[in-house]
């Protein structure tokens, strides 16, 4: 029984109709007693995390810490609903906090009231947007995001978050300065002003952190920390020594508002929003897919885009900020026991609760406490292992890695990204273009030998070849037949049907016989189609892999009763170089 694509489509194991695209319902229909007790436990335990994890990150991004309480909520429940991993923690992440930040800062003028706005505007733009892509079934986009590229602008923005987060640690002021280096120069001239009582807090933080680490995920490390932290300011009088503190949080969750914007606001938004919806995106698929190669779940690239879309909708209708699937949070659900996203409803109403009943606690919760959160948060973000690997494997990888990196730290966010993909796809261009050639002497034969498609760039390098190989026949008289071994390109486009014909001319006025062997369906189709075959008659010897031959049959259009247009000739064999 032959398998055919539908087979192979994710949304199928979820059956039709509604449950093809609310899969919670066949979550909860596979669930039983035993999954759902482990769902609550690992819920209440992402809970854990989510408070303070929730609060840094909107701090990170420039919000009222309240509002990282509001996007670890009803976020949770949307994607819980139309998910379709079972351990994915959706919620604020450093990252995506940060190009939040770089986004809205420009255009928000230093008015708290009118960048809380733009927040939740840019996060219905990234629903938006990924619901559209999901609609579309346009997963496959994310493929510009290389890992070479995401592992260079994730180490930066590393770098980048850290930095942002030492003034804080310090207990200074800086204002804004302008880029990662004005930043760096910024801190250089206020450090004489550091307040001490705040940098000790910071410091025993980190280090209660780091230790929280050691021991092992299970514990919710961060949110003691918080609890310690909160009850230490009044019991030790640090407020009245001048270390700051968040202040009033409101109780509940605020009302669904929607702001009706204005189409230059919408324009400037854009290129944030787009880059947001691709990042956010791709960490929580490359999560849930990590996930599901150990739990044997089948992630579905598509509805996922619904999914966290739904969850950026809500996002900013609660005046929060784009979301994304986190990585420690969703290691942490996943070692915890989650089964089913029926976790991630646990872990909404855990944070629920938290802001319902200990907001008023949280007012005396040192603001140094949040960036230490972040700042051993975004420790693992460093991906030097990846910067090795993607230099020992390929140099182009490791060059767009390295462009990546600089272009995010020293231009900024938004725009070092946008270079990266550029840098990138020119670099991938490139590596297409130069194709493995190998040229072999064999009596009167000259034998050239190609890997790669024929595209315009490789054509280009395959010109330059026989030019020197006809150059070198006119100083020695080195071979009368050249043999052009194609077993090794998989397909041409009009380019690489010109480039042929190009080098059959050549070949021509040099006095030598021109031969096509091994040619596969991928370059044999656009040369019939080009009406150059004709011209190669009885000096093309197609490949015999199977697979190919009836292909050839098909395509070759040449005279029935020639037989060596349609079968390899038996004077010249394909050579295996």
């Amino acid at each position: 029984m032959a398998i055919t694509p539908e087979d192979l489509d994710p949304a199928r194991s979820r059956g039709t109709g509604l449950r093809r695209w609310v899969p919670i319902i066949s979550w909860w229909e596979r669930s039983d007693g035993l999954s759902r007790r482990s769902d609550v436990v690992a819920g209440l335990t992402v809970a854990a995390m989510l408070v303070p994890q929730g609060m840094a990150y909107a701090a990170l991004a420039g919000m009222p810490p309240v509002t990282g309480l509001y996007a670890s909520i009803v976020p949770l429940v949307a994607y819980a609903v139309l998910g379709t991993s079972g351990q994915l923690a959706v919620g604020p992440v450093a990252i995506v906090s940060l190009l939040t930040a770089s986004t809205l800062a420009p255009l928000a003028a230093g008015d708290p009231g009118r960048y809380v706005v733009l927040a939740g505007l840019l996060a219905v733009m990234v629903g938006v947007i990924q619901i559209v892509l999901g609609l579309l079934r346009a997963g496959r986009l994310t493929a510009l995001l290389s890992h070479p590229v995401v592992s260079g602008f994730t180490s930066a923005a590393a770098i980048v978050i850290a930095t942002s987060q030492i003034d804080k640690l310090l207990g200074v002021s800086i204002g804004s300065p302008d880029g990662w280096t004005g930043r760096i120069a910024a801190l250089l001239a206020s450090i004489s002003g550091t307040h001490l009582p705040t940098l000790a807090v910071g410091a025993i933080a980190i280090a209660l952190l780091l230790l929280g680490k050691r021991f092992g995920r299970r514990i919710p490390a961060p949110l003691i920390v918080v609890v310690l932290a909160t009850a230490a300011v009044p019991l030790l009088g640090l407020g009245a020594v001048g270390v700051s503190v968040v202040g009033d949080i409101p109780r509940g969750l605020p009302g669904f508002q929607l702001t009706r914007p204005t189409m230059d606001v919408v324009l400037a938004l854009l290129p944030g929003a787009v880059i947001i919806s691709l990042l956010a995106y791709l960490e929580g698929l490359s999560i849930a897919r990590a996930i599901a190669a150990r739990t044997g779940d089948r992630i579905d690239a598509d509805q996922e885009l619904l999914a966290t879309g739904a969850a950026n909708l809500t996002a900013g209708a609660l005046q929060a900020f784009p979301v994304a699937g986190g990585f420690s949070r969703s290691a942490v659900n996943h070692a915890a026991g989650a089964r089913t996203p029926l976790a991630g409803v646990v872990a909404a109403g855990g944070v629920l609760l938290t802001l319902v009943v200990a907001a008023p606690m949280l007012s005396t919760l040192p603001e140094v406490v949040l960036a230490a959160v972040v700042l051993v948060a975004v420790i693992g973000l460093m991906d030097v292992r990846g910067a090795i690997r993607a230099w020992r494997i390929e140099r182009t990888d490791g060059l767009a890695l390295a462009i990546t990196f600089f272009a995010t730290l020293l231009i900024g966010v938004e725009i070092g990204i946008g270079i990266g993909i550029l840098a990138s796809l020119v670099l991938s261009h490139y590596r297409v273009g130069v194709p493995a050639i190998d040229v072999q002497v064999d009596g009167n034969r000259v034998v050239v030998h190609m890997v790669g498609p024929l595209l315009p760039a490789s054509g280009v390098r395959l010109l330059d070849t026989i030019e020197a190989v006809l150059a070198h026949h006119a100083a020695v008289g080195v071979g009368t037949l050249i043999v052009l071994d194609l077993s090794g390109v998989p397909s041409a486009d009009g380019s690489g049907v010109d480039v042929l014909v190009r080098i059959d001319e050549m070949c021509s006025a040099a006095g030598l016989e021109l031969r096509l062997t091994g040619a596969r369906p991928g370059v044999l189709a656009p040369l019939h189609r080009a009406e150059q075959a004709q011209r190669f008659r009885g000096r093309i010897d197609p490949a015999t892999e199977v697979g190919f031959g009836h292909i050839w049959a098909s395509t070759a259009q040449d005279a029935p009763g020639d037989p060596a247009a349609k079968a390899p000739s038996d004077d010249i064999p394909v050579p295996r170089g």
